[in-house]
């Protein structure tokens, strides 16, 4: 094995439509090789969860071999296998998980099944280093809006709180609604986000879910946008009824707004409460450009430190499961069985499977 501070491990990533693997060693990303199918579910929509599984079947030795080449590695180099065993899609997950653990058992090394969320946290260390620990940690897709704490990003002695999630609607979820609405492709958050440019943020006041007061009393650090999503929806069939253009721009401005208003007022929120100095946003959306605006302009004032990954290791990629599962070996944390299971529903508090 490489030294123990600098383990090289290959992870795995399938919880939804994205085949990633990537190769780090310790906080350095060698490659990070993903294949999306992406175009295959956009005339459905959204995502279809049998056309990703067969999708993931098909990509998946071609992308560990692409990986490979990139790192300029062979397989029995690498010290451990890391792979998301949850939450996510169930048949896309047992795709990742059987192909870790046929890697894990043929080349005699050790596996990992790490937590996906918990990995969008762990990648932010392979462009700005070490991790603060603690800081508080924003997570926004398309199926998760959640606010933690983290003390310990490998899960040791309860090491990822959470402090709040969403209640209905994940932020990318409604991203992925409204673009729907507003005739724009899927998935919807890049067409919005480069929509809102030509727009007016408050041309249209839309609501922001769970920031009354009698909202904050039970659900202070909870995330909701169905509401807003449905008020969108209803503005623009009033215009169409009224036989008047929609203007998209403006829509998707003023939305687009409503939501990062939202997640970083509650974030910086979060990090106040726990007297907390350093927030890390991760996930999907956090590759949105107004959100990573509105977090460093109100976060300095506060003096509160933000990290963002680039927009490339935002969204679902191996290379953020490889890091994790780099610092599960550097920090000499026992690994997973090789029975470990896919669990779709994998609270984000079960960091590493047993």
């Amino acid at each position: 094995m490489s030294s123990v501070n600098e383990p090289l491990v290959l992870g795995i990533e399938t919880s939804c439509d994205e085949t990633g693997v990537g190769i780090v060693r310790g906080h350095t990303l060698l490659a990070d090789a993903v294949a999306s199918s992406v175009d295959e579910h956009a005339r459905f929509g959204g995502v279809v969860p049998e056309v990703a599984s067969r999708a993931h079947l098909e990509a998946m030795v071609p992308t560990i071999e692409r990986a490979c080449e990139t790192a300029g590695i062979r397989l029995h180099d690498v010290d451990a296998i890391a792979v998301t065993n949850g939450p996510g899609l169930a048949g896309a997950l047992l795709v990742g998980v059987a192909a870790a653990k046929a890697l894990a058992l043929g080349l005699g090394k050790p596996i990992y099944g790490v937590n996906h969320l918990a990995s969008h946290v762990a990648v932010d260390q392979l462009e700005h280093g070490p991790l603060p620990e603690p800081c508080i940690a924003m997570l926004v897709s398309g199926g998760h809006s959640s606010l933690l704490r983290v003390t310990d990003v490998t899960g040791q002695d309860g090491g990822v709180d959470p402090m709040g999630q969403t209640i209905d609607d994940a932020a990318g979820e409604a991203f992925d609604k409204v673009a729907r609405l507003l005739g724009l492709p899927f998935p919807g958050g890049p067409h919005i986000d480069r929509a809102a440019r030509e727009g007016d943020t408050v041309a249209i006041d839309f609501p922001r879910g769970l920031t009354s007061r009698r909202d904050l009393e039970r659900h202070r650090f909870d995330f909701s946008f169905s509401g807003l999503k449905t008020a969108v929806a209803r503005w623009v069939e009033a215009k169409e009824r009224a036989g008047e253009p929609v203007p998209v721009n403006d829509v998707a401005a003023s939305f687009q707004e409503a939501v990062c208003d939202v997640l970083v007022r509650k974030a910086l929120d979060a990090a106040a409460s726990e007297g907390i100095e350093d927030l890390l946003i991760g996930g999907g959306v956090a590759a949105n450009s107004r959100l990573r605006h509105l977090a460093e302009e109100r976060a300095s004032k506060l003096g509160i430190r933000v990290r963002v990954p680039r927009p490339g290791l935002c969204t679902d990629n191996g290379a953020m499961v490889a890091a994790l599962g780099a610092e599960m070996v550097a920090r000499g944390r026992t690994p997973s069985s090789l029975d470990l299971p896919a669990d779709s529903s994998l609270p984000v508090t079960e960091v590493l499977a047993v």
